[in-house]
């Protein structure tokens, strides 16, 4: 299946489309919602409740704070408690756990990864999810059930934000302070606020006069709208003219709830997402028995990681959209053997595999919409993965509705918001409510997003020590700033299409690293500047970065289609040989006992 006309001048398009969309601003064309927009990032879950500040001494210090309440922080304190650590906290400017999934409550919220590997710590926890992919609802309440089950709420702090991170050599411990005046104490302090935990805005002129109502969807307005997060009808908005700003993977899954209950819906879309089938599902467990058994999830987690980076499995255990994109370049490699197996033939695989399945995606959109202007505005032209992929099976139909409005605007985006609503061109769109699907900051520098600039030994600030970029062992692991632990999947194993995995072998590390300090009695840890310096000498040399094609279309893969060098480049760095050998190396490293390139004191 292919796309009329040549190869060639569906690359000429891709490259218009790209041109269309560039912007000088980059990252600079959205405002943080802080300030006159910092009521855009309210809780709406969770009243927050006046308190006393917690002022702790030296004797009162947890083994382990951690900021962020996430997957990342509950995997870590799940796999910190196995170890034996008693004293861990969590600590989040959320009511409760679950991080993403906390804030994110959009009607339709979904992981786009199959529920089997996403959602993690399964067999721990005796809970097994009733569909292939997992709603947010569900999804929030197995962060609930991971935190009750290793009693992670014991010494949690919730609806407090983390405004200060010092270093206190004399007592070897770290002091962190709050908004709401807290000096809390901890020996060890791990970092796993998450990439996609603050909220942008899109810097529309004008974006604070319209005087109708308005949010952003990670903090989506059930009070207005009706509904709840499991799917209910958003009664609020029946007679009610709606707009949504943003066509990402949390407008494509929102789009069909609004659809259904809004009396007029108006998507206003700067570049469409590509939408793949979904094909949700019910688990037969029956069925699935004979590829379970213990450590079950271990073995799908490996499998999905080996075939969605390339490699070769005997069986697709996971079987969905992630893994077809990889097999689909696996194969033609294999079919192609004359032209060898090295990093030429894999791209040349690579695009053609890009090419046919881009080409589907493209005719899906025309069997399924109606109107074929609106078809031909709702295709991608660019690669799959210059963006999210997405996967559903209403967001399109959608458009089929009376009441559904797309409203592209060939790449410019929205020129202005109104008092009364959104300016297209020459067009007003009159608008009871707006809604932001604009995402998160991805792109920004480390202390906006955290919200402090920890201070280590010495008095030294961590961009100071970042000035040309970001600089760690293990992506964990800083020097100058003893018992830090910094968590995610930046300069280690860079698996970006399942996030958790990336999340249970770092808070396995940390909790090899902890214990093995207990055991010697160490009072810190701290990586030597010559082990720091090696692993991102190591890093550059292999090159292998998240995203960073400069051929595609702008986006928070690709830095909003500014270049990629420097100290962007540095955060953007992963292990040389991909993820799967990168957790190879992981267990190896933390099973060895020797810690290379830590210093125990």
């Amino acid at each position: 299946m292919t796309d009329p006309g040549t190869l060639d001048e569906v690359h000429r398009r891709y490259e218009r489309e790209r041109l269309k969309r560039l912007r000088p601003d980059g990252n600079d064309q959205y405002v943080a919602a802080e300030g006159v927009f910092a009521h855009y990032v309210d809780d709406p879950h969770t009243p927050r409740v006046e308190r006393d500040p917690i002022i702790e001494s030296a004797s009162d210090a947890v083994d382990v704070a951690f900021i962020g309440g996430g997957f990342a922080g509950l995997l870590t304190g799940a796999a910190l408690r196995q170890a034996g650590i008693d004293r861990v906290r969590l600590i989040d400017k959320g009511g409760d756990v679950g991080g993403t999934w906390y804030w994110n409550r959009y009607p339709g919220a979904m992981c786009d990864t199959a529920s089997l590997i996403y959602l993690p710590l399964l067999e721990e926890t005796g809970y097994l999810p009733s569909e292939k992919y997992t709603g947010g609802a569900d999804i929030l309440e197995h962060c609930r059930r991971i935190a009750r089950h290793f009693d992670l709420y014991r010494d949690a702090v919730f609806s407090t934000e983390v405004t200060g991170l010092d270093w206190d050599d004399a007592d070897r411990q770290w002091v962190i302070s709050t908004d709401r005046g807290d000096h809390l104490r901890a020996r060890h302090v791990c970092v796993g606020t998450g990439p996609l935990h603050k909220a942008k805005l899109p810097g529309i002129p004008g974006i604070g006069d319209f005087t109708g109502h308005s949010f952003h969807t990670s903090r989506w307005d059930y009070s207005y709208t009706g509904g709840d997060p499991r799917g209910a009808p958003l009664t609020g908005l029946a007679n009610r003219r709606v707009g949504i700003i943003g066509t990402g993977a949390t407008a494509v899954q929102c789009v069909p709830h609004l659809a259904r209950s809004a009396g007029e819906l108006y998507v206003f879309q700067r570049t469409p997402s590509s939408i793949d089938v979904r094909a949700n599902r019910t688990l037969d467990y029956d069925e699935l028995a004979p590829k379970m058994g213990p450590g079950w999830q271990r073995r799908w987690l490996e499998n999905f990681t080996i075939l969605q980076t390339g490699g070769i499995a005997d069986e697709d255990l996971v079987m969905d959209g992630w893994t077809d994109i990889s097999q689909r370049i696996r194969d033609r490699v294999l079919a192609n053997p004359e032209r060898g197996f090295g990093p030429d033939a894999m791209l040349a695989a690579y695009h053609e595999s890009d090419d046919e399945k881009m080409a589907e995606i493209r005719s899906r959109v025309d069997s399924i919409v109606d109107d074929p202007a609106t078809a031909d505005a709702l295709k991608p032209w660019y690669r799959q993965l210059c963006k999210r992929p997405c996967f559903h099976d209403e967001y399109l139909d959608s458009f089929n509705r009376p009441n559904v409005h797309l409203v592209d605007t060939d790449g410019r985006g929205v020129e202005r918001i109104t008092e009364r609503g959104v300016m297209v061109g020459d067009v007003e769109f009159e608008l009871d409510c707006i809604i932001y699907a604009s995402g998160f900051e991805v792109g920004t520098d480390f202390q906006r997003r955290w919200g402090f600039d920890p201070v280590g030994r010495g008095d030294q600030l961590l961009s100071d020590a970042w000035a040309e970029g970001m600089s760690t062992l293990h992506g964990m692991h800083v020097h100058g700033f003893p018992n830090l632990f910094v968590i995610g999947p930046s300069q280690a194993a860079n698996l970006i299409s399942n996030i958790p995995h990336n999340l249970v072998e770092a808070g396995r590390t940390v909790a090899a690293v902890v214990a093995e300090a207990e055991r010697l009695g160490a009072e810190t840890v701290e990586v030597t500047a010559e082990a720091e310096r090696d692993w991102v000498e190591l890093l550059e040399s292999g090159g292998r970065t998240f995203g960073g094609d400069p051929s595609c279309t702008p986006g928070y893969y690709n830095n909003e289609g500014q270049p990629i060098e420097g100290a962007t480049r540095r955060g953007m760095l992963g292990y040389p040989t991909g993820p799967v050998e990168y957790f190879r190396y992981i267990e190896a490293w933390r099973e060895s006992g020797e810690f290379a390139g830590l210093v125990f004191d």
